[in-house]
């Protein structure tokens, strides 16, 4: 057996693209409302009218959320989560009782078999009550075992540990190392065959439930070898095998019941029999599981939103401020329609979103990854506007709030918990890039040899009369739509209601002008249009703004059919929509109206010491240490804290 190596694999910038470009989900083979909207097409005849979930699949997952209320309301204390750093073990057992590890395991491996808009809404609602209990559950079933096995793992894989994730034993995903984050090229961790199994070295960071996990999906690279394709890998492994040690619990600055940790692998053997897939699969894997993973965080979000909506509605009643209920000064009021139009807005995404997950017939790759990026973003801002709107209370903690005889409301808390979202399963950064990549899919397709340096001369005159082809019958149809039409989307301005259909008309005028400024761009900027992140970033935040609107009117509409509140869902989508508006008009004038070369000149500055003098008259209060722990492969030398609950 070949011995473990401690080297980091050393990649070029253009290696790690080519291994993140192979793991992508290359084809199209359903239709995609997002992927249409960034080449300028809206086709709302994909998301509307709103698919609607089955009668049996409804009756299931209302009678499991009642349940779960219940169980909230009765026996999580989250205050207790918050004081002792630690989700108390017989609430997961009394979560395990009653089902909750297997929401989304089918009924046949003893799970529960809920509709990714039920488990969403399951997420929602225990992520309310604590959010650190929401990441427990959306870490093991959004990216832990279940998931990879549902769309990748052989009939014996599921049979063997389905059962076992939908009752009793909780689950981890590990692919992140001490120098690896979202850069998977250089994954060091190894798993090296030796007869009919694997034998795994290598350390593993921020392990969401990798304290308590019982099963753990690990990400690991297998050498290449006569007749052995290698590659990242995915495995299936006992949490208790010998070798693997959990050397940290893991302290954040929210989610404090987070069993998050260290696990090094020394010499760790795994049958053969667990690997999920195909040697070298393992970064498609992962991907593809986030595919409609994502959707998790952006669910917990919508929970939050909600709280926040509620605080900011009693709490701005009942303060009295110059006379009158603070809620009516106008500085106010704003951050109040914004929590409450923003809140109407996500759940419409995510809802939306998660009915096409349990229909299938739509591709969502890019709408989850939209969800998630937008969710993260305006979790956050609501939850700042809520801590803004009750002032001094807001930064302080509901322990203390409760000292001293007021009500003990957690902001603060709320805070520091959704701040991780905009790093968790992608960074909003690294989430800009990916949408951004499918976003343009289409035109590398047709014209990425074109701007290619590496093609030859013979394969650019190829490429250019593919390209020609393409944009003699894309471009003329950027002029004009149905968006310059007074009358189109007349169904959404029905009589008694104020009129929605403008906001469509609005959406359908800007994504062509999204679809031409990206043509000009990567006419403009060609092989470094890579480069742009700044302008890509932007790009993608007016893609998610149109994706919102366009989810905020078509729940409306099918509030107003089904009789739900369709007046007041109506005026949120309104309010909703002129906001956005503004934002998304910002946007584009910042494509090209920025300060990113301006920028780029500052940070080469910094980083070659010119503004070193700037950092005078300051302490540092940092401890010593490396900024990148060692992880040397090899026996661990540290007690292992792994904690199973039973």
């Amino acid at each position: 057996m070949a011995a473990p190596t401690s080297q980091q694999p050393s990649v070029t910038e253009r290696e790690a693209r080519q291994v993140a470009e192979a793991a992508r989900e290359q084809g199209w083979r359903k239709p995609s409302f997002a992927k249409e909207l960034f080449l300028g097409r809206f086709r709302l005849d994909l998301i509307h009218p709103h698919p609607q979930p089955a009668g049996e699949d409804v009756r299931r997952g209302e009678e499991f959320l009642a349940k779960l209320r219940d169980f909230c309301e009765t026996r999580i204390d989250s205050a207790r989560i918050e004081r002792e750093a630690r989700i108390p073990d017989e609430v997961i057992n009394g979560l395990k009782e009653l089902g909750a590890l297997g929401m989304k395991i089918d009924i046949k491996y003893g799970g529960l078999g809920l509709t990714q808009v039920y488990y969403n809404r399951a997420l929602a609602l225990v992520g309310s009550a604590n959010p650190a209990i929401g990441a427990l559950l959306s870490a093991h079933q959004s990216i832990g075992v279940p998931q990879p096995l549902k769309i990748f793992g052989t009939q014996e894989q599921k049979d063997t540990f389905l059962p076992r994730c939908a009752r009793t034993d909780i689950t981890a995903f590990l692919l992140t190392e001490p120098d690896v984050g979202s850069d998977p090229a250089r994954l060091a961790t190894t798993a090296v065959p030796d007869g009919d199994s694997y034998v795994l070295d290598g350390v593993k960071l921020w392990t969401t439930n990798g304290v308590v996990a019982d099963l753990l999906v690990v990400m690991a690279r297998v050498p290449k070898a006569e007749g052995r394709k290698g590659g990242i890998t995915a495995f299936v492994v006992e949490a208790d095998s010998e070798g693997i040690t959990v050397e940290n619990r893991n302290a954040f600055m929210g989610l404090r019941g987070l069993e998050n940790g260290v696990t090094r692998f020394h010499r760790v053997r795994v049958p053969a029999a667990n690997r999920i897939g195909p040697e070298g699969a393992g970064l498609k894997i992962a991907l593809t599981t986030l595919n409609t993973g994502r959707l998790s965080l952006p669910a917990m979000c919508v929970g939050a939103g909600k709280w926040c909506l509620k605080i900011a509605r009693e709490w701005s009643a009942a303060r009295e401020q110059w006379g009158k209920p603070v809620a009516f000064h106008e500085a106010v009021g704003q951050k109040i329609s914004f929590i409450a139009a923003t809140t109407f807005a996500l759940e419409a995404v995510v809802d939306l979103s998660s009915q096409m997950a349990d229909e299938n017939r739509n591709d969502i790759r890019i709408e989850a990854a939209l969800a998630k990026l937008y969710g993260s973003e305006m979790g956050c801002l609501m939850a700042d506007e809520l801590v803004q709107i009750r002032g001094g209370r807001g930064f302080e903690t509901a322990e203390s709030l409760a000292a001293r005889g007021e009500r003990a409301v957690p902001a603060e808390q709320l805070l520091r918990d959704l701040r991780i979202n905009r790093i968790f399963e992608g960074s909003t950064e690294i989430m800009h890039l990916l949408i951004a990549r499918e976003a343009v899919d289409a035109h590398l397709s047709v014209a990425g040899d074109l701007i290619d340096p590496e093609k030859s001369l013979s394969d650019k005159a190829k490429a250019g009369a593919k390209a020609g082809g393409f944009y003699a019958r894309w471009l003329p149809k950027l002029v004009a739509g149905p968006g310059q039409l007074p009358n189109s989307y007349g169904e959404f301005n029905p009589d008694g209601h104020v009129d929605l259909s403008g906001h469509l008309r609005y959406v359908e005028r800007s994504a062509r002008k999204l679809a031409r400024s990206t043509f000009y761009a990567m006419s403009r900027w060609q092989g470094k249009m890579e480069t742009k992140q700044g302008f890509l970033g932007r790009i993608v935040d007016i893609g998610a703004e149109l994706f919102a609107m366009s989810a905020a009117c078509v729940r409306a509409e099918h509030l107003r059919a089904t009789g739900e509140h369709g007046r007041e869902a109506y005026q949120l989508a309104d309010v909703f929509c002129s906001q956005s508006r503004v934002r998304v008009d910002e946007l584009f004038g910042r494509l090209w109206h920025n300060t990113d070369e301006l920028d780029r000149k500052v940070t080469k500055g910094v980083l070659g010491g010119s503004y070193t003098w700037l950092e005078e008259g300051i302490v540092d209060p940092s401890g010593d240490g490396a900024w990148i722990a060692d992880a040397t492969p090899g026996p661990s030398k540290r007690e292992n804290v792994h904690r199973p609950i039973r």
